[in-house]
């Protein structure tokens, strides 16, 4: 089955990306396919792209949350988020970057398991109303360079204070560059930053999509 969904996919979609291998719980058959390979579909990045660095992190316990919420570190997103982030990530090649994705889709049961670690919504969107990441169209992400560095952002992934703010004007002239680079770029590719994490961009046509609860099979 999946090369008869590949096939069908390299014919709908070749002029831009790379086949296309859906989730088995999006897509049941080849005929399916047909109908609902659409902006909507949530497919896996790495099938559409390798040019991206991944540091899955609620895959591990590497997280502010101290804990391994997913089964897999798999990026998964609407297609067309898929589409504008590689558009975005192509920029960045371009400058001598690349983008470093710290996390992507998030079903709603992982949703909830995170609220019942940490029940704050200062950290933690509320499940009951959901996140942009539960819609399949936010990303967690940095930048690295030619040698897979991270560029200095002047904090880490999910720091909670003032200081990884955009607006916060006591770091470096250096990590202002850096957080305006990945800003200018990203905005640009019909995304929207997220004030009080400089890690955390929106895709604009994602924000009155449903929240999704859909999953993924770890191989």
């Amino acid at each position: 089955m999946i090369t008869t969904l590949k096939s069908i996919s390299l014919i709908l979609f070749l002029a831009v990306f790379l086949p296309c291998k859906s989730q088995n719980t999006v897509v049941k058959s080849a005929k399916e396919i047909t109908t609902i390979v659409d902006d909507t579909t949530f497919v896996n990045l790495k099938d559409y792209s390798s040019d991206f660095v991944h540091d899955m992190k609620y895959a591990t316990e590497d997280n502010f949350l101290k804990a391994k919420v997913y089964d897999c570190a798999e990026c998964y997103l609407r297609l067309k988020t898929v589409k504008a982030l590689i558009l975005a990530n192509q920029k960045f090649i371009k400058k001598g970057y690349r983008i470093k994705l710290f996390d992507c889709y998030r079903p709603l049961d992982i949703q909830k398991k995170m609220w019942q670690i940490v029940p704050n919504p200062e950290y933690v969107a509320n499940p009951a109303k959901g996140s942009i990441h539960n819609r399949g169209g936010a990303v967690d992400i940095t930048l690295v360079d030619s040698n897979g560095k991270e560029l200095d952002m002047g904090t880490k992934f999910d720091f909670f204070g003032p200081e990884a703010s955009h607006y916060y004007a006591g770091v470096t002239e250096e990590v202002k560059e850096n957080r305006k680079l990945l800003k200018k770029i990203m905005l640009k590719k019909n995304f929207i930053s997220f004030d009080s994490e400089w890690w955390h961009y929106n895709l604009k046509s994602a924000l009155t999509d449903k929240v999704a609860n859909e999953k993924w099979k770890c191989e």
